[in-house]
């Protein structure tokens, strides 16, 4: 395999279009089984962080190395230190030291519900940090419309004149 290839396969092998229908549907379902696992692990042992290359952690978890790659593709943005994904391979050694809040705020963002609801969440975030959290998510998605400048309101760009015969021309 080539230095890039790792992270391309996966995202051809889970992306592409045979993906569309029920073969497409039977491999998320087991992916994000496998994920949750991972997660349920990571999360209730999160002082330790864990490191290795990725064939090591594939093997740990006992996934395939596409999978794996997978994993390590959706909790890049999540981690202090992101891995090299686009040029990894079997060997690169990658590590999974996550940010607790930037992971809970991605997996809102994914709405991965299977994971921002885990237990395990519970002895890392406080209900009121996940509350703020969520709050912040929700937030960042509202799309606030700037207020219409009425035709005889005053400019906006301090002519002192109306909108109408000023820029609103």
């Amino acid at each position: 395999m080539s230095n890039n290839s790792l992270l391309k396969q996966w995202r051809d092998q889970a992306y592409g279009e045979e993906m569309n229908g029920a073969k497409g549907q039977a491999f998320w379902e087991d992916y994000f089984r496998k994920e949750q696992a991972i997660y349920k692990e990571l999360l209730a042992d999160s002082e330790n962080v864990v490191k290795g290359t990725v064939s090591e952690l594939a093997e740990k978890y006992n996934l395939d190395i596409m999978h794996m790659v997978g994993f390590l593709d959706g909790i890049n943005d999540s981690l202090v230190n992101p891995n090299p994904i686009e040029e990894m391979t079997e060997e690169t050694e990658v590590n999974l030291g996550f940010d607790p809040e930037k992971l809970y705020f991605n997996m809102l963002e994914c709405e991965a519900q299977w994971l921002y609801e885990l237990p395990e969440w519970d002895n890392l975030l406080s209900e009121e940090k996940r509350a703020e959290i969520t709050k912040e998510q929700k937030k960042s998605k509202t799309i606030v419309k700037p207020k219409k400048i009425g035709r005889n309101d005053p400019c906006p760009c301090g002519s002192g004149r109306k909108y109408k015969q000023c820029c609103g021309k």
